[in-house]
């Protein structure tokens, strides 16, 4: 086996800060796992991106909008959580979860 090291291992740095989180800062395993695992996946998507700038005219900037696109906003989630209530598309727990989500989107509006 040779001593090269892989295109995407992480600095050393960053794998103390990951192990200081799951030890000093009580991240969960799971929440830890995932970080690790969007890094890796975000190394690889800024790999692909850089070789098709290289190739391609502007195919990276939709590539890379398309993977990684924004989280839905919370009136947008709420706006969701609202008709899947309206229309009875849940069960009990994700009507839970929505009507959580609508409290949430609530209580971020300015009292009047």
């Amino acid at each position: 086996m040779t001593n090269q090291q892989h295109p995407i291992t992480p600095s050393l740095e960053l794998v103390q800060l990951w192990k200081a989180q799951y030890y000093d800062y009580n991240k969960t395993f799971s929440e830890l796992v995932t970080e690790v695992a969007q890094y890796g996946a975000d190394q690889e998507l800024e790999a692909c991106c850089k070789w098709l700038d290289v190739t391609t005219v502007n195919l990276s900037k939709g590539l890379r909008a398309t993977r990684r696109s924004k989280p839905l906003s919370l009136k947008k989630q709420a706006l969701t959580a609202l008709y899947a209530i309206a229309t009875g598309a849940n069960d009990t727990r994700e009507q839970h979860q929505d009507f959580d989500t609508i409290r949430l989107a609530l209580e971020q509006l300015p009292n009047d």
